[in-house]
């Protein structure tokens, strides 16, 4: 199934407690398509590591020392778009949670999760998709319901194109680039430059933001997603 070394997915983890970051490390190590090329106490530590190793994922904390893991998140993919953030937190306050979706995360995971979840959700933000915990999604669908939580950006955005539109009304029913692809009859590169034309369009950095930005402008409604 796995091609060998050159096509496992590099994944950095940032993580300050040294228990977190080791069972991380050992879960990730049974993967056959997966190896840790680096880890970091800090997320001054991340930000650079991050630019040296040029990892696919980086699995990041929210509370870290020197540099927190919002400001780690918006530095990192500033640099280096393409990093998939994947936030594995305690924290699930809206704060933090609107904070990183801005700021780029691919996925946000609690740290009450089981480790094959967690595996699941590295191939996943590595395939371009978004992860998001029950409990965290429960949050964002709430700040659809009651919008003064996260106002609306109001702002001139380049009109999508129908195919763009199509694309972006079924990855809010949650499926995979390769079911979109499956769907419109498209390859799945086809649906990833698709998906890539929408965020920068729309000018976000996630699947994730860009579901909640085509909600807001009505695009689709919480009826069409799952």
């Amino acid at each position: 199934m796995f091609e060998g070394v050159m096509d496992k997915i590099k994944v950095l983890l940032a993580e300050d407690h040294v228990v977190v970051r080791e069972g991380t490390r050992e879960l990730i190590k049974r993967e056959p398509d997966m190896e840790v090329v680096g880890e970091a106490s800090d997320g001054d530590e991340a930000v650079k590591l991050a630019a040296k190793l040029k990892p696919d994922v980086v699995i990041m904390d929210i509370a870290m020392p020197k540099l927190n893991g919002i400001e780690a998140t918006k530095q990192i993919k500033a640099s280096q778009p393409a990093v998939a953030v994947l936030i594995l937190t305690a924290y699930d306050n809206d704060q933090y949670i609107f904070a990183l979706l801005e700021a780029g995360a691919a996925g946000y995971l609690l740290k009450n999760v089981r480790g094959r979840e967690l595996i699941d959700a590295v191939r996943a933000v590595h395939a371009g998709e978004s992860v998001l915990h029950p409990a965290v999604a429960r949050r964002v669908i709430d700040s659809l319901v009651f919008p003064d939580l996260k106002p609306a950006k109001d702002q001139e955005i380049e009109p999508l194109s129908e195919r763009e539109v199509e694309v972006l009304k079924l990855a809010a029913r949650g499926i995979s680039n390769k079911g979109i692809a499956e769907e419109l009859c498209l390859s799945a590169r086809t649906v990833q430059a698709h998906l890539g034309n929408i965020f920068n369009k729309l000018g976000v950095g996630s699947r994730t933001e860009a579901i909640l930005y085509g909600l807001r402008k009505g695009w689709f409604t919480l009826e069409d997603m799952p």
